[in-house]
């Protein structure tokens, strides 16, 4: 279990600290740079992996990956995916003969259609 931390200053450590408490400390950040160094590369990696995965989709973003499976240090709650969703395609507009605007739809001051009058039924 990890001692308690008290902070220190350049001069305590230099004339307070003992010679096996420095080289311990010393050793521990030497471990840690290692490690930091180690995480590093696995972002790297992960990196990797996610272009090649866009390289088979064939497009970026496409793809939504799942959240990760633990927690990552520094970073809270498991981020959401990496990629945002893909929007969701527009549908076709129509053509301008049957489009038909809805009421409030479209340009205010534009006075409505006037509806056809229907033909006299021939007799």
């Amino acid at each position: 279990m990890a001692k308690k931390l008290i902070q220190l200053t350049a001069r305590d450590i230099i004339l307070q600290a003992d010679a096996e408490t420095i080289r311990e400390a010393f050793e521990a950040r030497v471990k840690i740079d290692d490690l930091l160094a180690k995480r590093e590369e696995a972002y790297r990696q992960i990196e990797a992996i996610e272009l090649q995965v866009e390289e088979l989709v064939g497009e970026e973003g496409a793809f939504v990956y799942p959240e990760p499976p633990v927690p990552v240090a520094g970073f809270g709650k498991p981020a959401p995916a990496s990629r945002p969703a893909p929007p969701k395609p527009k549908p076709a507009p129509k053509p301008a003969s049957e489009k038909v605007e809805e009421p409030g739809e479209g340009d205010a001051a534009k006075p409505a259609p006037a509806k056809a009058k229907p033909e006299p039924e021939e007799k």
